[in-house]
Parts: structure tokens; sequence; C-alpha cells
């Protein structure tokens, strides 16, 4: 009978009650959540009942309310009740994944031993270990590890997960990595490590959508990897959906609530929700863009009024907007007569005087004069001689920035209007350009 067959499968009865809880308990409650959100719900639900009881749990209870307390991935948690349990192999097993998760790997590799003394499977917990060698960039001992495993092992998908993901690692034959990645989802096509290994893959290969499409699938599976989480969000902020990248990165921080990289992401996709509109409010700007462009020789105006603005250097709707009555009325020859007819003239577009009179004064430039001449070679290097991330160069290709000094032309500000350009990027920016002695204008 396989994990997915266990007839009558109830996890509120399963992690209320006393009875069976083993791996087979545990598989059959993973491969329900990941079908079926609601299931999810009803685990989560089930531990806070169970949480409100603790003077009724035994060691043997506490062991299943820190499994799916690790399950949903509330890992701090998890590892305080774990503490408590009765020692046993599957307390130990899972100590040693919850130490993984949380990153203290020296008592992952411990728990993992203790686990293995206390007769839990020697298969898993090998595979265990080789895990921990390979966050610890220890990929020869991890490859070591996986090398002692023969027989059934190795026609599993974690088994063939890890060793894909320790070849690649390593990093000499991607191609054996992918076809590992390939057999684990023949074997298992939700497995959420091979699906995260393989969409890693096509993304560096630059096939977005299929990339897309694996990240959503092994995101479905509870506890959900944190690099899964982020990498599927960066891909949603490249899409515009930033409500669903913000969702990825929050439950990155369910579980992790000082994890700086989703801190920092998902204010970057908050910011970029903020400045981000619709396709209405975007064919409303290119009409105003339009308009402000019209000469103002396309009007009817009299003689006195078309003069005294040409002698001002005014041209278009747009450079008229830019100036105030009062300094219409300080020129030589414009008075009253004139105002009232320009009033009228811009109101027929929905314009009036001084809406863009701050525009006027802009600096758009930075003084090179002022410069010394090891700056000025600086300005003209390429943009790539900064060795940005891949999220801040697409923006700077948006934005048509090849060298360093037209990118210091650029404001904070005019920098964060740039599609999936966001505070993170920003602070990256301004940390290579810290290390040049140059700084964005305005700064």
């Amino acid at each position: 009978m396989t994990m997915a067959t266990i007839p009558n499968f109830d996890i509120k009865q399963v992690v209320l009650y006393n009875g069976t809880f083993g791996p087979r308990e545990i598989d059959q409650i993973l491969a329900l959540t990941s079908r079926d959100f609601t299931q999810f719900e009803i685990l989560k639900e089930s531990v806070q009942e169970l949480e409100s009881k603790p003077e009724e749990l035994s060691p043997a209870a506490f062991v299943r309310l820190g499994v799916c307390q690790f399950l949903i991935g509330r890992f701090q948690i998890a590892l305080k009740t774990l503490k408590k349990g009765d020692g046993g192999p599957l307390n130990q097993f899972f100590l040693a994944k919850t130490y993984f998760n949380l990153q203290e790997y020296d008592s992952a590799l411990k728990n993992y031993d203790l686990a293995q003394a206390a007769g839990y499977h020697i298969d898993f917990c090998t595979l265990g270990r080789a895990e921990v060698y390979r966050y610890l960039n220890q990929n020869e001992r991890s490859l070591s590890e996986l090398d002692k495993l023969s027989g059934a092992i190795e026609q599993t998908p974690e088994y063939l997960y890890q060793r894909g993901a320790t070849v690649a690692a390593i990093g000499i034959n991607p191609n054996e990595a992918i076809a590992l990645y390939e057999r684990a989802i023949l074997v298992d096509k939700n497995h959420p490590g091979a699906l995260f290994g393989l969409a890693v893959e096509n993304e560096r290969r630059g096939n977005d959508d299929e990339a897309l499409e694996l990240y959503k699938r092994a995101v479905t599976h509870f506890p959900t990897n944190t690099g899964t989480l982020i990498n599927l969000g960066v891909l949603y902020e490249d899409m515009g959906q930033y409500e669903q990248a913000m969702m990825c990165y929050q439950r990155v921080l369910d579980a992790y609530p000082t994890n700086t990289r989703a801190q920092l992401f998902l204010k970057d996709a908050k910011a970029s929700s903020e400045m981000h509109y619709d396709e209405e409010a975007q064919r409303k700007r290119d009409r105003m863009t339009q308009v402000l462009s019209l000469s103002v020789s396309d009007f009817e105006l009299s003689v006195r009024s078309r003069n005294c603005l040409k002698s001002m250097g005014i041209n278009t709707l747009g450079e008229l907007c830019q100036h105030s009555e009062q300094e219409l009325l300080a020129s030589k020859n414009f008075g009253e007569t004139s105002l009232v007819e320009i009033r009228e003239m811009l109101a027929l577009k929905g314009l009036k005087l001084g809406q863009f009179a701050t525009e006027k004064h802009a600096q758009d430039v930075v003084d090179v004069e002022t410069l010394s001449p090891d700056e000025q070679a600086i300005l003209l290097r390429p943009i790539g001689d900064l060795d940005l991330s891949v999220r801040a160069r697409k923006c700077m290709s948006r934005l048509g920035i090849q060298t360093i000094g037209e990118l210091v032309k650029h404001t904070a500000d005019e920098l964060l209007e740039c599609k999936n350009f966001g505070v993170t990027s920003l602070k990256e920016i301004r940390e290579k350009l810290t290390l040049q002695n140059i700084k964005l204008r305005g700064e």
C-alpha cells in the first residue's frame, strides 16, 4: 500500500488523537496538503487545537505536534516542541530536519547521527547528511555520502534530487543534473526539490515560462523551500504581478521572520506595486504628452501674444505651462489681455499656467567640469563594470543606460520609476557608486 492509498485518512484525526504516527502518515499528510490547500488549512487548525492543551501532551504527542509544526513551516516553534519529545528515531530525525531549516548545520548533522543510532532508516539519514554537507559547500563530501547508498534508494525521487543538486553544485556537468531532476520528477511529478532544481536550470537558460510553471508546482508542497518562494516572487515581479510576488515573500517571512532577503524583496515589491499604473492611466499620460508637445503657433493668438511667447523662447504648450502668470506679465508688452487669451487657450486643453513650473528648474546633467580627470574617466566606463545583479541590469537596459555617466545623471526617484526597480536595486546601485566615490544626481 502506498502513501496515497491509506484508506479513510483524516488529517485532523491523525494530528489530534493518539495512534500510529510515523513516516507513512507524514507522507500522506504531505500528499494531501500538496493536492488540496483546504487540507493544509485543516492541518493548521489541528495544530492550533493541539497546541491549546499542552498539559495533556505526552512525550510522544510532543513529537507528533512538533512534526506537524515543522510541516506548516513554523520551525522555531517546532524546535522547542520537539525538544520535549520522547527522543526516539522520528523525534531525532525531525529535530535534524528542523535544525537544517534553521541553518544550524552542525546540530542537524548531530541529530541525523542520533536518529540513525536510534533506529531511523539509515538511507534517509544519509540523504539528510548529504544535503547538509552541500549547504556547507562541502560538495565532494556530500557526493561521498550519496555514493554510500545503493539498491532501491537510488531509484527514489529524493535520492535522484539530492544527487542532481550535488552535481549542479559541483558545476562540472549541468546536463547530468538536469537528467537526474527529470528522472526524479518521472517518479514523483510533485517532488519539490527536483521541481526547484529544474526550474533554476531553466531560468539560467532564459526559459522563464518553463521556470515559472515549475516554481508554481514546487510551492504547493509544504514546508516550501525559501529559494523556491523568492525565485518565484522575482519572476512574478518581472511580469508585473506584484500581489503574487508579495505573497511569496510573506510566506518566507512567516517561517523566517528575520530573513533579510525576503524583507527587502517584500519592500521592493510593495514599492513597485504602489508605482504600478494600469493601461488606461498610461494612455492618459501618452495623450497628455502629445498635448504638451503641440506648438503654440498651431493656435489662433493675437500678434502681441505670439510675439511675446516667441521672445521668451516658448514654443510648445508644455513649455508655456512651465511659466507662471507673473512671469508672463513681467515680459515686455505682455498685458492682461494677452494673459486672458493664453488662459482660455490652455483651458481648452485642460491645462493652466504654472502647472509644470517646477520642471523648468530641474537639473538634468552632472557638472562634469567640477569633477577630477579620474572621476571623469569613471563616467565614461560601461555600466557593466559595476557588476550589477540581473534585476538591476535589466532596469539599466530598459532606461537605455550604457555608461556610469549616464547612470549618475538620474535621481533616485527617476530610477525608482523604472519597472521592477525597487529599493533593493537602489541600495545596490548606491553601494556600487560609493565604491567609485560618486553619487546619483541630487545626493
